[in-house]
């Protein structure tokens, strides 16, 4: 987020369709890596509750995850595969594509 943030001015992409989820797997698949790029929605136990929100505060009218995810052990972060399209959780740490909205 930072990155993008400061490299770019942007913020790591916001999903809020199944359109617009289809157009980012298929904007990824264009730079020919295998690995799935983070896009800006994270996974985090708030008051005693485990939540997904998106990095730009947009509301949270849209989710896409693979089956047994989000994981509700740790803070993670979300990639979104370039195979399936399916949303998955990693740790924050990976480095990875990252796919920046403006």
């Amino acid at each position: 987020q930072d990155y993008c943030q400061n490299t770019y001015r942007g913020q790591l992409a916001s999903v809020h369709s199944s359109a617009r989820n289809q157009e980012l797997q298929k904007l990824a698949r264009t730079y020919n890596t295998f690995i799935s790029p983070w896009i800006g929605a994270v996974t985090s136990c708030r008051a005693g509750k485990w939540e997904s929100y998106w990095e730009d505060s947009s509301p949270w009218n849209y989710a896409n995850w693979a089956f047994t995810q989000p994981l509700h052990i740790v803070t993670t972060c979300t990639t979104l595969s370039i195979r399936d399209g399916l949303w998955r959780s990693h740790a924050c740490f990976q480095l990875r594509p990252f796919l920046c909205q403006y």
